[in-house]
C-alpha cells in the first residue's frame, strides 16, 4: 500500500516569519528565521569541509609522496557514512535533533583545534591524518541526517522544495569556492592556519544552532529495523531510494576520470582539469537557483525527478564522445545541473513523503550514497582501464537513462505525484 502524501509533520509552532526582507522566490524560505539559521550553518559546514578536504590532501602527498595513500585517505573519509549512517538515523529519531547537532558540532571544532596546534608543533605524523578523518567523519555521518531531518521542521510544506534547492545550492557553491580558497590559505598562510580557520567556520555552526528555535524531537523508542520496513513497505519511497543511490554507484564517480579526458581525450593541461572538475559545480550552482526560482509552481515532482535523470544519461553520452574542451566543458555543466536537478528532487519527495518520526533513518538510508561513492570510483576506475573512459561513461548515461525507465515502468505512481 502506497504511503499518503500528506506533510507528516506539525510545522506551524516551529515556524516563525521575519518581516517580508526576501521578496524574490528564489530565496523565500530564507524568510523564515530559523531556516536561516540552518542555512548559515550548512554553509559555514561546507566551507570548513572542504578546505579540510584540500588540507588533509596536501598534507599527507607532502608527507608521503604517495598516491595510494592518498585514495585511501578519501576512502576512509566515506567510510563512517556506510558503519555509522544508519545507527545516525535512529539517533536523529530517537534524540533530540537540535542537541544531537551541537554535540557533534563541539567534537567537529575540538579536534579541528586540536589539528591545528598539532600541524603547528611540527609534531604531525601520517596516522594522525587518518584518525583525524575518521573521527571527524564520524561525526559528520551523525550530523547529516539531523540537519536534514531538520528541514521540514523550520519551512511550510509549499516552501520544502525551495529550500531543499537553497541547501543544496549553498553546498555546491562552497565546493566551487572552497577547494581554491583552501590552497591560497595553504600558499598564503600555511597548512596549520587552515584548521584554525576551519575551527572558526566551525564555531559559526555552533553559534546558529544555539539561535535556532526548533520544537524537541518526542522521546520514541526508534530502531532501524522499522526505518528498513518502511523503506521496502513503501513503493514510491523504495523507488527514490534507487533513483539516489544507484546513479551514485554507476554514474556520479564520472568525476573520477576526468584526469583521463584531460590528459588522453581533450589534450589540456593541469588548468584544464581544474576547469573541468569546477564545471559540473557551476551548473548545480545554476540548477538549484533555476529551482529554488520555480519550486512554487512545480506540481509533479516526480516528473521532474524522472526527467532530471534521463537529460543526466543525455549529458553523459554526448560529453563521452566530446573531442574538443570547450564544448566538453558545457556538457560537463549541464551534467552537474540534472545531477542536482534530480538530487533535490528526491530530497523534496522524501521530505514530503516521510513522517516525522521516521525522517532521521529513512534520510540515513539516503545518504548511504556518500559511502557508496568510493565503491562507484573503483568500478569507474577498472572498467576504463579496460574499455576506455569514454566507453565507461557513455555506458553510465545509458545506465541512468535505464534507470529512469525501469522505475517509471515499474512505479508509475510516481509520475502521477502531485505536492
Amino acid at each position: 500500500m502506497e504511503e499518503p502524501l500528506t506533510p507528516p509533520l506539525e510545522v506551524g509552532a516551529a515556524i516563525e516569519e521575519s518581516p517580508a526582507r526576501f521578496r524574490f522566490q528564489t530565496f523565500s524560505s530564507l524568510r523564515y528565521a530559523d531556516y536561516r539559521y540552518l542555512w548559515t550553518g550548512t554553509l559555514l559546514m561546507s566551507a570548513g569541509q572542504w578546505i579540510q578536504q584540500v588540507t588533509l590532501g596536501w598534507l599527507l602527498y607532502d608527507l608521503t609522496n604517495s598516491s595510494v595513500l592518498l585514495g585511501a585517505l578519501n576512502g576512509l573519509r566515506a567510510l563512517p557514512f556506510l558503519i555509522f549512517g544508519p545507527i545516525a538515523g535512529v539517533a536523529a529519531d530517537r534524540m533530540d535533533r537540535r542537541g544531537l547537532l551541537l554535540s557533534n558540532q563541539y567534537v567537529l571544532l575540538l579536534t579541528t583545534l586540536g589539528m591545528g596546534g598539532l600541524v603547528a608543533s611540527g609534531w604531525l605524523e601520517v596516522w594522525h591524518l587518518f584518525l583525524f578523518t575518521f573521527i571527524t567523519g564520524i561525526a559528520w555521518s551523525f550530523s547529516d541526517p539531523a540537519r536534514q531531518s531538520l528541514v521540514p521542521n523550520v519551512v511550510p510544506k509549499e516552501d520544502l522544495m525551495n529550500a531543499v534547492a537553497l541547501h543544496s545550492s549553498g553546498f555546491n557553491l562552497m565546493k566551487v569556492v572552497g577547494p581554491s580558497v583552501g590552497g591560497l590559505l595553504i600558499a598564503w598562510f600555511g597548512a596549520a592556519d587552515n584548521f584554525f580557520v576551519q575551527s572558526a567556520a566551525y564555531l559559526g555552526v555552533l553559534v546558529t544552532i544555539y539561535l535556532m528555535h526548533v520544537p524537541p524531537t518526542p522521546a520514541m523508542s526508534a530502531n532501524l529495523r522499522e526505518g528498513l520496513s518502511y523503506v521496502w513497505a513503501s513503493p514510491i519511497v523504495l523507488a527514490l531510494m534507487i533513483t539516489a543511490l544507484v546513479p551514485r554507484i554507476f554514474a556520479v564517480p564520472y568525476q573520477t576520470l576526468m584526469p583521463v579526458f584531460q590528459k588522453d581525450v581533450l589534450g589540456v593541461g593541469p588548468e584544464g582539469l581544474g576547469m573541468m572538475l569546477a564545471a559540473p559545480g557551476v551548473g548545480a550552482v545554476l540548477s538549484t537557483l533555476m529551482l529554488a526560482s520555480v519550486a512554487h509552481t512545480l506540481r509533479r515532482k516526480g516528473l521532474l525527478l524522472l526527467g532530471g535523470l534521463i537529460l543526466l544519461g543525455i549529458f553523459l553520452i554526448l560529453f563521452s564522445q566530446a573531442t574538443s574542451f570547450w564544448p566538453a566543458i558545457g556538457l560537463l555543466v549541464g551534467v552537474g545541473a540534472c545531477q542536482v536537478l534530480f538530487m533535490a528532487t528526491t530530497n523534496t519527495m522524501l521530505q514530503l513523503i516521510v513522517p516525522d518520526a521516521l525522517r532521521g533513518r529513512v534520510m540515513s538510508i539516503y545518504m548511504l550514497d556518500r559511502g557508496l561513492m568510493p565503491v562507484g570510483a573503483l568500478m569507474a576506475g577498472v572498467t576504463a582501464h579496460f574499455i576506455g573512459a569514454p566507453a565507461t561513461v557513455w555506458m553510465m548515461g545509458s545506465v541512468v537513462i535505464l534507470l529512469a525507465v525501469v522505475v517509471a515502468w515499474r512505479v508509475p505512481l510516481l509520475r502521477e505525484i502531485e505536492t
